[in-house]
């Protein structure tokens, strides 16, 4: 995917018309994130888009549990989001337009971030402290939440913000 610079409003309406290409259903969006937004796809649509995004990996690696929660996260030049983790769910991103930064590490002190370039993957299971950064373009990053737990599966109340740059 490659975005051309524009207004923010022109860069979703451009990864919206490329999740819709590929033939996948948005069910929820925000692009009024103080970091960029994302694009929440249909969870029946979780296959194809493993399948797609992250084709190093069978469908049977990545179901913890039945459940699976593909989306799209879009950075915003030199923004980043919390330095985070979570408790009831483990994450598998591939950058599909970049590069962008991404800082992980076991224990809550942040370390600098590596440069990710289109096609790399990150793994970061449940618990991993993580932070997407971005750079001197936005990134665009595909996202699947792997649910450790089907009967309370994870949300967006299961973040732990250890810092915000936004006060959150």
């Amino acid at each position: 995917m490659q975005l051309a610079e524009s207004t923010p409003t022109e860069i979703f309406s451009q990864v919206e018309s490329f999740i819709r290409s590929q033939g996948y259903h948005i069910v929820d969006k925000d692009h009024n994130r103080p970091w960029g937004g994302f694009f929440v796809l249909q969870e029946d649509q979780a296959a194809k888009f493993a399948a797609q995004f992250f084709p190093h990996l069978s469908l049977d690696a990545i179901q913890i549990t039945q459940k699976l929660s593909p989306k799209f996260l879009v950075v915003a030049p030199s923004k980043r989001l919390s330095w985070q983790y979570h408790f009831r769910r483990a994450e598998l991103w591939t950058v599909v337009n970049g590069p962008v930064g991404v800082a992980i590490s076991p224990i809550d002190d942040q370390p600098e971030p590596g440069i990710y370039q289109e096609g790399e993957c990150i793994t970061l299971p449940i618990g991993q402290r993580h932070r997407l950064i971005g750079l001197a373009n936005w990134g665009v990053v595909a996202e699947i939440w792997q649910h450790t737990d089907s009967e309370f599966p994870s949300d967006e109340s299961d973040i732990v913000r250890l810092q915000d740059d936004f006060g959150r």
